[in-house]
């Protein structure tokens, strides 16, 4: 098995049984998941900020690090695996988003990503099917395309499937 890792802001797909798509130590950045359970295929990003007017110059070179330009970016890749594989075949699932380093909820950096995220998936016709998002913890998440289960795992916590 090959394991394809994320970092911040990366994008991967794979529609090989014998690959992985995984991203650690998600905290207020979020995992969004596309699958498509009929050609196997999955895509995977690993967002950071919901908007990228900050900084319009790094989301051309990193679109997966803003959700505005994740979402169609993730589409694309989807489009280039399979010309089928966007629209009603297309699962998505949100893995992140906590908040963590911010206890006044200064910045609420997680949850305005989970939000803005949602709101452009809907923008495409496409909504979450299921998500593990907020809360305190740090996540980690792997997604063997063999089996499409989205695994969850966290410091002390048992493993989460989704």
């Amino acid at each position: 098995m090959r394991t394809i890792l994320l970092g911040i802001g990366d994008m991967g797909v794979s529609d090989s049984p014998e690959e992985i798509l995984k991203t650690c130590a998600l905290g207020s950045c979020v995992a969004v998941i596309f699958l498509n359970p009929i050609i196997r295929a999955a895509a995977m990003a690993h967002v950071a900020l919901p908007g990228s007017k900050t900084n319009p110059l790094k989301a051309r070179e990193k679109p997966g690090y803003y959700a505005d330009t994740a979402i169609p970016a993730l589409l694309e890749l989807m489009k280039k695996i399979s010309p089928n594989g966007t629209g009603k075949n297309i699962f998505v699932k949100l893995v992140g988003g906590a908040q963590i380093m911010d206890p006044n909820n200064t910045f609420n950096i997680g949850k305005r990503n989970v939000l803005t995220i949602k709101r452009i998936l809907w923008t495409h016709g496409l909504g979450v099917i299921a998500e593990d998002t907020g809360g305190s913890i740090s996540r980690t998440v792997t997604l063997p395309l063999r089996t499409g289960k989205v695994i969850i795992t966290s410091p002390g916590m048992p493993d989460k499937y989704i």
